[in-house]
C-alpha cells in the first residue's frame, strides 16, 4: 500500500486508531474481499468473467507502432484495437488520435456538449478507503441533509440554470438508507429534468425503487479492476467486496434505470489495465443491455482533507488524453464525462476531441452551494469535501466558455410526456 494515501487521525479514539492500524498492518483481520456479506444480491453474469480474462491477458507492452496505426486505419475499433491504443507505442500517435476522436464525436454527438452538477446530501462513511476525504477513519466534518435542506440546496442550483443533477452520499447505510435517497430523488423531479445516482450500490429491487423514486441513470466508480490492489485500498465496510461492486451496473439496468456509467479511479494501479477494463465492462453490458444509455469517466485521484499529496501516479494529462481519445475510438457512442477534477484548460479542451460532458458549479461539499453561489457567508454550517477540486468555474462561467469555443452547451434533452 501507498504511504501517501494515509490521513491526519487526530481527532480518532485510542480504540479506533488501534483498529485503524491493525487493519492497515495485518491483512489477516480483514475480512475477504471476494466473499459476498450478508443481504447482497448475487445475479448471474458472465460480464465480470469476460471483462477480467481480457484485462489479466493484457500486456501493454507487447503493442507496436505498426499495432496503433493499423487500429487507427480500421473503420471499427477491435478489442485488440483497443489494447493497441492504450499501450505506450501509442504515444506517439496521440495526434493522429485526437483527430479520429474528434471525427468520431462529431458523427455521433455533434458540437454538443451536456452540462450537469453534483448535489452532496451527505458524507457519512462506513468504508476505509484509504485514499478518499470520506472514509470512516479520516477525521473531517461530518454532515447530513434534512429534508428541506436538500430542498434548498436544490432550489439554489435549478436557479442558477442547471436541469440535470447528480445526487451523491457518503456509502453509509445506517445514515443515508434507500428511502432517504429516494425522497432526495423525489425532491429532485420538482426541480431537474434530469437525475443521476453516485451512491453505495444496491440490490435490483433497490435499484427499481429508486427509478420509481426519479432517478435515471446509476454511476459507480469500481475505482480499480484488479482486486489484489483493490484489497489493498479499501480495507473496511461494504465498499470492500470487489465482486458485489463489479455487479453494480447491471444491477441497475436489471432494476430499470435508463442509463449507466462507468469508472476507475486513475491512478490506484496500472491505469492502463483499468482503462481497459472499464471501457470492456461498459461495452460488454451495452451488448447484453442494447437498450441502456452507457457512458464513461476517466477521474484522477485528487488530494482530500488531511491529505494534500493524494496524486495519481503516472497518469498525466497527456495519458488522460490517450484514454479518452481511445474510449471514443472504441465507443463512439457511448457519453464521456470529465469532471473538475481536471484543470479548466483540459476540459476546455478534451471537449473538442472526445468528452461530452462536463460539471459546472460544482461541490463536493455538504451544504454549501448558496454560500458558494452566491459568495457571501450565509452563517449556515457545511460538511467536508470528499476531494479537492480543479475547476471550480459557475454554470454561467461554463457556458460562456463553451459557447466561446464554438460548441453547443445542453442543458438537457428530454421531455418527458
Amino acid at each position: 500500500m501507498e504511504n501517501q494515501f494515509f490521513v491526519d487521525t487526530g481527532d480518532l479514539s485510542p480504540q479506533a486508531l488501534a483498529q485503524k492500524h491493525r487493519l492497515e498492518q495485518d491483512p489477516s483481520v480483514r475480512t475477504d474481499h471476494m466473499a459476498y456479506l450478508p443481504g447482497m444480491e448475487q445475479i448471474s453474469s458472465d460480464i465480470r468473467e469476460r471483462v477480467m480474462a481480457q484485462r489479466d491477458s493484457y500486456d501493454p507492452m507487447q503493442y507496436t507502432a505498426q499495432d496503433v496505426q493499423a487500429a487507427l486505419q480500421h473503420e471499427t475499433c477491435t478489442v485488440e484495437d483497443l489494447k493497441a491504443l492504450l499501450s505506450p507505442a501509442a504515444a506517439p500517435f496521440l495526434e493522429q488520435m485526437a483527430r479520429r476522436a474528434h471525427e468520431e464525436t462529431q458523427k455521433h454527438f455533434g458540437n454538443t456538449v451536456y452540462l450537469f452538477t453534483p448535489l452532496y446530501i451527505a458524507n457519512y462513511c462506513e468504508n476505509y478507503c484509504v485514499y478518499c476525504g470520506f472514509n470512516c477513519y479520516n477525521a473531517i466534518k461530518r454532515m447530513q441533509l434534512t429534508r428541506d435542506q436538500i430542498a434548498h440546496e436544490m432550489e439554489v442550483i435549478a436557479r442558477s440554470g442547471m436541469e440535470e443533477i447528480l445526487i451523491l452520499t457518503g456509502e453509509s447505510r445506517s445514515m443515508s438508507d434507500v428511502t432517504y435517497i429516494g425522497e432526495a430523488c423525489r425532491l429532485a423531479r420538482q426541480y431537474f429534468r434530469l437525475v443521476g445516482l453516485e451512491i453505495y450500490p444496491v440490490n435490483t429491487e433497490e435499484y427499481r425503487y429508486l427509478r420509481d423514486c426519479g432517478a435515471d441513470y446509476v454511476t459507480v466508480f469500481q475505482e480499480t479492476y484488479d482486486p489484489d490492489k483493490y484489497e489493498t485500498l479499501h480495507l473496511m465496510g461494504h465498499k470492500r467486496v470487489w465482486p458485489y461492486r463489479f455487479d453494480a451496473q447491471e444491477r441497475a439496468l436489471m432494476g430499470g434505470m435508463r442509463g449507466v456509467s462507468f469508472s476507475a479511479l486513475l491512478g490506484l494501479a496500472d491505469f492502463r489495465k483499468d482503462a481497459l477494463a472499464t471501457a470492456l465492462h461498459a461495452c460488454f453490458l451495452q451488448r447484453k443491455y442494447p437498450h441502456a444509455e452507457i457512458s464513461l469517466s476517466c477521474p484522477r485521484l485528487r488530494p482530500i482533507v488531511n491529505n494534500d499529496k493524494i496524486n495519481p501516479q503516472d497518469v498525466h494529462e497527456k495519458e488522460l488524453c490517450q484514454i479518452l481519445c481511445a474510449y471514443r475510438i472504441f465507443l463512439p457512442f457511448a457519453g464521456i464525462t470529465v469532471s473538475s477534477r481536471e484543470s479548466a484548460s483540459f476540459r476546455d479542451g478534451i471537449v473538442k476531441l472526445a468528452a461530452t460532458k462536463i460539471s459546472a458549479g460544482v461541490s463536493t461539499g455538504i451544504g454549501d452551494h448558496e454560500s458558494k453561489y452566491t459568495g457571501q457567508d450565509i452563517g449556515r454550517e457545511a460538511g467536508d469535501e470528499q476531494f479537492e477540486i480543479n475547476d471550480a468555474r459557475s454554470l454561467e462561467k461554463m457556458y460562456g466558455d463553451i459557447a466561446a469555443e464554438g460548441l453547443q452547451p445542453v442543458l438537457n434533452d428530454y421531455l418527458y410526456v
